[in-house]
């Protein structure tokens, strides 16, 4: 194994010319820090054709639990199988109440009427959660498809959520996010599709897709 190179010499000029300019830098972060003085409940969208929307909403879970918060989910279109993050969320007891409410993907089940029947339960389910004051973040997993294929109204969905008590965060993943969803938002985040190893033929594995 080589020696690792070590990092280039800083001499005292060059110090001082980066304190300066981080100086600088820090008054103009603390400033705007200081002015963003509204706190409430957030519209969180995760959407695009990348992969990492479910991923980054769980993280998102793992720290309102970290937090002492209490998380809510309810999983639409995904059937009922074991995904790693729900039995990883399962140490938390009753910190987690999870619903997986889908009956899977909508090439698997092939039957509209069913699709649309599982996902009215599922926002029911999210109305319950809603109400639910224990709650600190709720994250409606690709309820962004479920809009897609118009299983739900969208101007009803769109009200329920924007009606969300003051302090309650909500996340909703899914590709091709409604533009309403998305002018109702406060945070919307498009993940973009650079390179996915499902083109190079590798499968789904487990701790990486479920």
């Amino acid at each position: 194994m080589s020696e690792p190179v070590p990092p280039p010499a800083v001499d005292d000029a060059e110090a001082a010319r980066h304190r300066a300019k981080m100086e600088k830098r820090k008054a103009v972060q603390d400033k705007e820090v200081a002015e963003k003085t509204i706190e409430k409940g957030l519209l969180v969208v995760h959407t695009g054709p990348g992969k990492g929307k479910s991923t980054a909403a769980f993280g998102l879970a793992l720290r309102m639990l970290g937090r002492g918060g209490r998380v809510g989910v309810v999983q639409f279109i995904k059937g009922a199988w074991q995904t790693g993050e729900q039995e990883a969320f399962a140490a938390f007891g009753d910190r987690v109440v999870w619903h997986t409410m889908g009956e899977g993907f909508t090439w698997e089940t092939q039957d509209l009427a069913r699709d649309r029947a599982a996902a009215a339960r599922a926002f029911a389910k999210v109305r319950e959660l809603m109400a639910d004051e224990t709650i600190n973040l709720l994250v409606l997993d690709e309820l962004n498809i479920a809009l897609r294929y118009d299983y739900l109204d969208l101007a009803e969905v769109v009200s329920t959520l924007a009606a969300r008590r003051p302090g309650l965060h909500v996340v909703v993943t899914g590709r091709n996010a409604k533009p309403e969803l998305v002018a109702a938002a406060d945070l919307v985040t498009e993940m973009g599709l650079v390179k996915h190893h499902f083109a190079a033929g590798v499968k789904a594995q487990a701790g990486i897709e479920f």
